[in-house]
């Protein structure tokens, strides 16, 4: 238990903005964190954008690191949980850059862990199955993922790869470490599970996709799943091995 959250009435928190060629909607994302939560920090990693995010941010004054080249979702949300660490803060949030996610929900997401219930908190759009759903192939991706993981860890999780989720001082510091690379959010669960993180799941209402583009598409995503699922099976293999 994180002695050190449980004592404060305040947490320090900061809101991690992963982001490639996402600029036409990105200051609306800032914008809608600062209306919602203003007493919180946010930061804007530009991975690599070739639009005009860089000088966004310095014409608006976004908080933001700019990396030199594209890093891939997993090098640019380490990134900023290696911030999170160095700078102190005790609670740290993912939430994308291309206006899928609603800030609305943020404080709903900090509370099973401002109040010690979970390490590691999971926006999901599959329990009470409101708003963008996704595609149909990808959801029978997602529920083939969640299978895969409740069979090898024994947890639950419906929205096993939505990037909307908030980890504790404990969890940013090994994420700071290590954080899974092409397509992270599954392998970040069976992280969790292997260094004993409380996982819980709340109801989120997520829109569609309003900038940039996926990087799961076409042959992509028979590879995402490959990929996925052999990683999924070899964190096991791993994790059965140390127990």
């Amino acid at each position: 238990m994180d002695k050190r959250l449980k004592q404060l009435k305040q947490p320090r928190v900061l809101i991690i903005i992963p982001a490639y060629n996402e600029g036409e909607h990105l200051l609306q994302v800032v914008e809608s964190i600062r209306q919602c939560c203003p007493q919180w920090d946010y930061l804007v990693v530009n991975d690599g954008s070739v639009d005009d995010t860089e000088n966004l941010c310095a014409r608006h004054g976004i908080c933001a690191v700019h990396l030199p080249i594209n890093l891939g979702i997993g090098g640019a949300v380490q990134t900023g949980y290696r911030y999170a660490w160095k700078n102190h803060y005790d609670i740290a949030v993912q939430m994308d850059g291309d206006g899928q996610h609603d800030a609305n929900f943020l404080k709903e997401l900090l509370q099973p862990l401002v109040s010690q219930e979970a390490d590691i908190v999971i926006g999901s759009r599959f329990i009470s199955k409101e708003g963008f759903q996704s595609s149909l192939l990808r959801r029978a991706g997602i529920r083939f993922l969640s299978l895969l993981i409740r069979l090898c860890t024994g947890i639950r999780i419906y929205d096993v790869t939505s990037g909307f989720r908030a980890v504790n001082r404990k969890f940013i510091r090994i994420y700071a470490d290590y954080y899974p690379t092409d397509y992270p959010e599954p392998e970040a669960i069976i992280s969790a599970v292997m260094h004993q993180g409380r996982i819980k799941e709340i109801p989120v209402i997520m829109r569609q996709r309003e900038s940039g583009t996926s990087s799961i598409r076409g042959f992509r995503s028979a590879y995402y799943m490959v990929k996925v699922s052999l990683s999924i099976l070899i964190c096991r293999i791993t994790f059965g091995i140390r127990r």
